[in-house]
């Protein structure tokens, strides 16, 4: 039932209202003589139309005009105001200040009814919109939350498929996406920028499922001309995710084309320095070389925990990012639950090798 607020300091006055708003149907009158009072009451309240008389002792119509227009959601709510012909000045401030329609005194009985009728149906049309805009924004919700899931497979789909042709395990892509978000969230990055990291990571080795079995296989060293073939994965996992309307693929294309890049510029594939590698590129590369270090493969064994920090150390500001370097280790006893997390099978510790 749509309620009419009064505001009027005339008893009278109140008591015509009353009795005019009652001819129409199914609508309820909520009178104040104090203006006051009124807007205590619609702090809890929240009216669908206001009758205010303009000239009230303790607060005048355009006093409490300004007071109402400032409470949260009532911007749009109807509001008249009763005043006499010769107050131009007042009807053009009132108007500034939000008022929708005045009412002459004395007060027409029909043109009152017609314009109460008229403004309750405006009231009811932007309940009728914001109803229909809070039921979008939920569908859109809907519909981007199913959008980043499909992402989101895609990102696991295409994971798996560099994952078949790696010796790496699915269990590195876990620890790796993670402790990048522990490097970020150390770093301050936003929640959203944390989360993208954890789901963009994993793809940061996609390139390598162009590269030859011989060479991405090979339990032996690489001969340099085998090594500059395995470099190119980073290009190609660039090209292959680059151009993409996602941010989380784009993001995942920096990635892959930047998380070899060393700080002191001795990386690849453009010699990047610095800050010129993408952050993201540059908290990837700390937290891939450190699960690689201290993760089994068949041309290699893992290196204890202590001796891959120390190699963290030791390539800070050289190979890593040293605020990257310094956000890992600042975050030492998340990273070992990570560590224990997502164990691979048969992980012997043994003593530091040349990596």
């Amino acid at each position: 039932m749509p309620r009419v607020l009064i505001v009027d300091d005339n008893a009278t006055n109140l008591t015509l209202f009353r009795h005019l708003l009652k001819k129409l149907d199914d609508i309820y009158s909520e009178c104040f003589a104090d203006p006051i009072e009124a807007i205590e009451w619609c702090k809890m309240n929240e009216p669908d139309l206001v009758l205010l008389d303009y000239m009230m002792p303790a607060m005048n119509g355009l006093e409490f005009i300004q007071q109402f227009r400032a409470m949260d959601g009532y911007k749009d709510i109807p509001l008249v105001m009763v005043t006499a012909d010769t107050e131009s000045n007042v009807r053009q401030r009132a108007l500034e200040m939000g008022a929708h329609d005045f009412l002459n005194k004395p007060i027409d009985k029909m043109e009152l009814l017609a314009r109460v009728k008229n403004l309750l149906m405006l009231r009811e049309t932007q309940l009728a919109l914001a109803d229909r805009a809070a039921w979008l924004a939920i569908e859109i919700k809907k519909a981007t939350a199913e959008l980043r899931a499909r992402e989101k497979e895609m990102v696991i789909r295409l994971s798996r498929a560099a994952e078949h042709r790696d010796p790496e395990t699915g269990q590195h892509l876990l620890r790796m996406a993670n402790y990048s978000r522990l490097i970020a969230r150390e770093l301050g990055l936003s929640e959203a920028e944390q989360e993208l990291i954890l789901e963009a990571a994993p793809m940061h080795d996609i390139g390598k499922v162009a590269t030859p079995d011989a060479i991405l296989l090979k339990q032996g060293k690489l001969t340099d001309n085998e090594f500059s073939i395995m470099k190119q994965h980073a290009a190609t996992g660039y090209s292959i995710l680059s151009g993409s309307d996602s941010l989380l693929i784009r993001t995942a294309a920096t990635m892959a084309l930047s998380h070899h890049e060393k700080f002191d510029g001795s990386g690849y594939p453009k010699n990047l320095k610095g800050e010129e590698i993408p952050l993201f590129g540059r908290i990837v590369a700390v937290a891939d070389v450190f699960d690689a270090l201290t993760s089994s493969r068949p041309y290699k064994k893992a290196w204890k925990l202590e001796d891959a920090v120390q190699f963290l150390k030791d390539q800070s500001a050289r190979h890593f990012d040293p605020k990257c370097v310094n956000a890992f280790l600042n975050v030492w006893e998340n990273v070992l639950t990570i560590h224990a997390q997502y164990q691979d099978f048969d992980e012997n510790l043994v003593n530091v090798e040349q990596f």
